[in-house]
């Protein structure tokens, strides 16, 4: 059976144990108000745990850069990779709102081999499916975190879905975050995604002055490997 990615969002080392021992796949890596961590704080999560740690790549609290910013980001991104990260997270548009493909192909081509997912900045831009289109074309991506609107998926689960239903490219590539709910998952397993992340979703009380906690992230292991074993078991019934 395939399982289901279940990434989740730390950012501190004590929230490793909680999503390593409720069967977490990924881990993906913030710094303070969701910008990069410092390398050390990446040395330490990264030694915590064997999972992949991806780590957020962004300097200011916009979605573009400056060529001043750029050759500071790709050097950050190497010291990330040398501190034990397995891949990036990353992705900027431009000042009308669209995917910026110049600068986000330029780190991700820096980074050959890496993988790396377009963070929930994609949300923002506007013409979704032109945002996807423009995407899924730039080389090493492996993901696209989306809640279908900038408010989460409370507001954009209905047109993520939709657009996941007619493009399955869009299935393959999205990671489900931004408000994930128990009720979602059923119906985005049935149309392919199988990538989905959570964070206060793992914390008690929904806040980050709490860490992950096991018990809530084997809650969410269990609830997608049901709903891919469902969604498998239907396909061949049918």
């Amino acid at each position: 059976m395939a399982q289901a990615l279940l990434e989740v969002l730390v950012r501190h080392p004590g929230d490793v144990a909680g999503a390593d021992e409720g069967g977490a796949d990924r881990l993906h890596l913030v710094g303070e108000a969701d910008l990069s961590p410092e390398p050390a704080l990446v040395s330490a999560v990264c030694r915590e745990s064997e999972l992949p740690v991806h780590v957020r790549l962004r300097l200011n609290d916009t979605w573009t850069t400056t060529g001043g910013e750029l050759a500071r980001l790709v050097g950050l991104a190497e010291d990330f990779l040398r501190c034990g990260a397995a891949g990036l997270s990353f992705g900027f548009l431009d000042p009308d709102l669209r995917v910026d493909v110049e600068v986000t192909t330029h780190v991700a081509e820096a980074m050959v081999g890496v993988p790396w997912v377009f963070h929930r900045g994609f949300d923002d831009a506007l013409e979704p499916e032109r945002a996807w289109a423009t995407v899924l074309e730039i080389p090493g991506l492996v993901g696209v975190q989306s809640a279908g609107s900038p408010r989460g998926l409370a507001v954009g689960y209905d047109d993520l879905l939709a657009l996941a239903t007619r493009w399955p490219r869009i299935a393959e590539r999205l990671v489900a975050a931004g408000g994930l709910a128990g009720e979602h998952v059923p119906w985005l397993v049935r149309v392919g995604v199988r990538s989905f992340q959570v964070g206060a979703q793992v914390r008690p009380g929904g806040t980050d002055k709490a860490y992950v906690d096991a018990g809530h992230v084997r809650s969410w292991r269990l609830l997608l490997d049901d709903a891919v074993a469902l969604a498998e078991r239907s396909a061949s019934a049918g």
